[in-house]
């Protein structure tokens, strides 16, 4: 299979120029190689395979916790506390697909528009695309990428559905449960299959 080698505003899209300009902080090749990761994640997988491991030691932490929880409004106090000692952070936000048009709604960066014009920041929605287990299917080539291009923390949002949750334990580090306070039993199941 050959690899994309046109190219477009003075990027090239050919993913092992992409991934040497991503390592040099453009951020602009950094988003088409995710964006490559999503819709073939095959030529992603070969390339981070071909490249290796990465030098930088990246802290991933994966925040998880059922709808309306709060994890959207604590991975914005995270990062504006990891932006206090200077670090650089990235942000993956899963959105869940629907199962009729395939769409999302990918909302999830409204809560954290603090930091949409902070350059040490990259926030990236991605759509689950019918894949199950909490991520994109495309996550941890994104991890990789992020990784690559000297991001300190990478911080990433699950869809938040309960039980399907557990494939974030594969790619983070560290897993972040959050649930609201003052359920009381009568709605104790919303806790129960989470945890």
């Amino acid at each position: 299979m050959g690899l994309l080698t046109s190219s477009h505003s003075g990027t090239s899209h050919k993913p092992i120029t992409l991934w040497n300009q991503a390592k040099e902080g453009n951020l602009r090749a950094m988003s088409r190689l995710i964006t490559l990761a999503e819709s073939d994640l095959q030529i992603a997988i070969k390339l981070v395979k071909q490249q290796g491991s990465s030098e930088e030691r990246t802290s991933v932490i994966g925040i998880t916790g059922y709808p309306g929880a709060g994890k959207s409004t604590l991975i914005n106090r995270l990062a504006a506390a990891y932006r206090v000692e200077g670090k650089k952070v990235g942000i993956l936000a899963i959105d869940p697909s629907s199962p009729f048009s395939g769409g999302a709604i990918l909302g999830d960066r409204i809560r954290m528009h603090d930091h949409s014009l902070d350059e040490q920041v990259y926030i990236r929605s991605m759509a689950t695309r019918g894949h199950h287990g909490g991520l994109a299917k495309a996550v941890g080539c994104a991890v990789k990428v992020l990784e690559a291009s000297g991001f300190d923390v990478v911080l990433i949002e699950t869809v938040g559905m309960g039980q399907e949750e557990g494939e974030i334990a594969r790619i983070a580090q560290t897993i972040v449960v959050v649930i609201a306070p003052g359920l009381g039993d009568d709605i104790q199941a919303m806790k129960a299959g989470l945890l």
